[in-house]
């Protein structure tokens, strides 16, 4: 009876635990609510924009209102102080493609609830933390935002919502997420982009409009039956080359050996710093940027481009310009990193961003394909397409397919691509890669 009693009495007590810590109260002092109004800031930030900085602060990252559109601000964090003589970019949004206006408030509420709402009183984004344990809110050391419980542990984090950046220690993951980078389509409109940076069980890629990929890794490790990626952080890693560490995306295997890291080399520290971040531009391309914190001037320094116009030492990653989609607009020749011609139907003539591919419409009986030889569309290096089939069983996709712009063949292994964008063409010194585009028959 007694030890009947006893386990009564632990249940009771957990029930009761649970309950105290779902109605457990912000302290007054660590509640906040910051209102989108006042002065504008007066130095240099990433898109030029108009900004106001408020309180929440750890250097070097401070959260603002900003906005590159009149009155369409989004709560973002910078990074950088005022004493770098440096542009400071935004490493994290809250409310992308959701704007908030003048007199917008950003609350944490005694509940719990970190809240972004509208001057109308519109909540335009959340953390959905009320009653679930929350004593305070931080900016950490590492740019990770959070809030936390009374023990300490993290009920929300920003690193768990990326938009187009990761910070040294931010995870992608292949299993709960987050599972991606999104670019910002453009300076001045702040929404989701065309370009996506994707972690998937054996391999991290870049697509194009979601399903079109134009880059992956080649992780040897990862051939094996029953290997895959489990997660991929940017570290700061050991390096082989002097005294100088270096950046990697370090991916973690599930069945892989114990000592294995495929890592994404992204080049050497110069200085010792781990504040850096890895950034999916709004062009498609990846880059990593380090910090020197206490520097004026120069205090940012380039120190990876996936995408690059020329392979610098020690680089093992190199990939030609050409291979971004939108490298030569909306249909270009492009060879070592620049838009050499514009194919038209009767031979390539000189590019200019005016150049285009002519719409065919959909009845076989209205357009006809011409042939470019020694070409690849940027989706065919990192894509096995479909096959092996002839080039009339290919074409005949194509033609059936009223989206369908072109197909992209091989002779020697017999592999067809079919393409609903053209845009970037790639010259390459294989005869053996056809192109044939569909033009219009006027």
């Amino acid at each position: 009876m007694a030890a009947y009693s006893s386990v009564v009495s632990s249940i009771l007590f957990f029930f009761f635990f649970l309950f105290l810590r779902s109605e457990a109260i912000v302290p007054a002092n660590e509640t906040f609510h910051y209102v989108n109004e006042g002065d504008f800031g007066t130095f240099d930030s990433e898109y030029a924009p108009t900004y106001r900085p408020i309180p929440p602060f750890t250097f070097p990252f401070q959260l603002c209102f900003y906005n590159t559109t009149p009155n369409a601000y989004t709560l973002a964090l910078r990074m950088g102080t005022r004493r770098d003589g440096t542009v400071m970019p935004w490493v994290w949004e809250a409310n992308r493609g959701k704007p908030v206006s003048e007199n917008a408030t950003f609350s944490l509420l005694s509940d719990g609830n970190l809240v972004l709402a509208d001057a109308n009183g519109q909540i335009v984004w959340q953390t959905d933390t009320a009653n679930k344990g929350v004593v305070g809110f931080a900016i950490l050391s590492d740019g990770n935002v959070v809030l936390r419980d009374s023990e300490g542990n993290f009920v929300w984090q920003s690193f768990d919502s990326p938009t187009d950046t990761l910070l040294v220690d931010q995870t992608l993951s292949v299993r709960g997420g987050p599972l991606k980078l999104v670019s910002r389509e453009s300076i001045t409109n702040n929404v989701n982009g065309v370009y996506s940076f994707v972690i998937e069980p054996k391999r991290l890629a870049l697509y194009y409009k979601n399903n079109m990929r134009y880059w992956s890794s080649t992780f040897p490790e990862l051939e094996r039956k029953n290997v895959t990626i489990i997660n991929a952080t940017l570290v700061v890693a050991e390096s082989e080359y002097e005294e100088n560490n270096f950046h990697a995306l370090r991916c973690n295997l599930q069945n892989g050996q114990f000592f294995e890291f495929p890592d994404l080399g992204l080049g050497q520290v110069r200085y010792n710093s781990s504040l850096s971040y890895l950034r999916l531009g709004i062009d498609g391309n990846l880059r990593l940027y380090t910090y020197r914190a206490n520097v004026r001037g120069n205090a940012w320094s380039l120190l990876f481009t996936l995408f690059d116009r020329r392979e610098e030492e020690f680089r093992m990653d190199f990939e030609d310009e050409c291979q971004l989609p939108n490298r030569c607009g909306k249909f270009g020749l492009c060879e070592d990193s620049q838009c050499v011609g514009c194919p038209k139907p009767d031979g390539v003539f000189a590019w200019s961003k005016d150049c285009d591919a002519k719409l065919p419409g959909c009845e076989a009986s209205g357009f006809r394909y011409y042939e470019l030889k020694g070409v690849d569309h940027f989706t065919v290096k990192y894509t096995g397409g479909i096959g092996p089939m002839k080039r009339s069983e290919c074409e005949s996709k194509c033609t059936k397919d009223c989206k369908c712009m072109g197909y992209f063949y091989r002779t020697d292994n017999s592999r067809c691509w079919i393409a609903y964008k053209l845009k970037t063409l790639t010259r390459v010194g294989n005869s053996t890669h056809f192109a044939y585009i569909k033009t219009p028959i006027s």
